[in-house]
C-alpha cells in the first residue's frame, strides 16, 4: 500500500525524469500547489490547483526550460502513517538553453490524505537558486549523480562536494 514516503518519492522521480504520468502516484486529482519564491533567479506561479496542473508546472514545463535534474529531500523520511511532512531540498540541474549549471535549495511542506497515501497539498519555498557557468556543470552533476537519492542524509551531502564557493553557500545553509 502507497505511503506519503511512496508519494513524495514519485513526485520526485517524475519531476526529475521529466514523467507527469508518475504523478498519479503522487497526488490526489484535487490536490494544490503553492509556491513561495525568495529570489528573482527562477519563477514559478504562487499557486496551481489540481494534478494537471501541478504536472503542468513542475513536470511539462519546468522539462523545458532544465535538465539533468537531481532532486534531493534533504533529512529524515516521514513516519509511517503520519499525514503531514517537512524537509529541505537541495536540487542540481543543467539549462537546456545554455548548459549552465544550477544549485538551489528550500523547503518541501507535504500534506497527504486521511489515510497518507497520496499527497492533497505541497508548499514549495525556493530559498536560493544560483547559476554557475556552464564549465561548473560536470563537477556539480557528478557530486549530484553519487548522493543518496531521493532522501539525502544532511551529513551526506558534503562528501566530495565541489570546491565551488556558491555550492559551499548552499550547504553551509542546508547544515542548520
Amino acid at each position: 500500500m502507497p505511503n506519503l514516503k511512496d508519494a513524495i518519492e514519485s513526485y520526485v522521480y517524475a519531476k526529475d525524469g521529466n514523467r507527469p504520468h508518475l504523478l498519479t502516484d503522487a497526488f490526489a486529482h484535487d490536490a494544490s500547489l503553492a509556491m513561495t519564491v525568495k529570489t528573482a533567479a527562477i519563477a514559478f506561479p504562487q499557486q496551481a490547483q489540481g494534478r494537471d496542473a501541478i504536472a503542468s508546472v513542475l513536470v511539462i514545463d519546468f522539462a523545458q526550460k532544465y535538465e539533468n535534474v537531481y532532486t534531493f529531500c534533504v533529512g529524515a523520511m516521514p513516519v509511517e502513517g503520519h499525514r503531514e511532512f517537512s524537509c529541505d531540498w537541495l536540487v542540481c540541474m543543467t539549462e537546456k538553453g545554455t548548459g549552465a549549471a544550477r544549485i538551489g535549495y528550500g523547503r518541501y511542506d507535504w500534506t497527504g490524505d486521511s489515510q497518507a497515501r497520496c499527497l492533497t497539498r505541497l508548499h514549495i519555498t525556493i530559498e536560493e537558486m544560483a547559476t554557475l557557468p556552464k564549465a561548473s556543470a560536470d563537477s556539480l552533476l557528478r557530486w549530484a549523480s553519487r548522493l543518496p537519492y531521493p532522501w539525502c542524509a544532511r551529513e551526506s551531502l558534503k562528501a566530495d562536494a565541489p570546491d565551488i564557493d556558491i555550492v559551499q553557500r548552499v550547504l553551509m545553509q542546508l547544515a542548520r
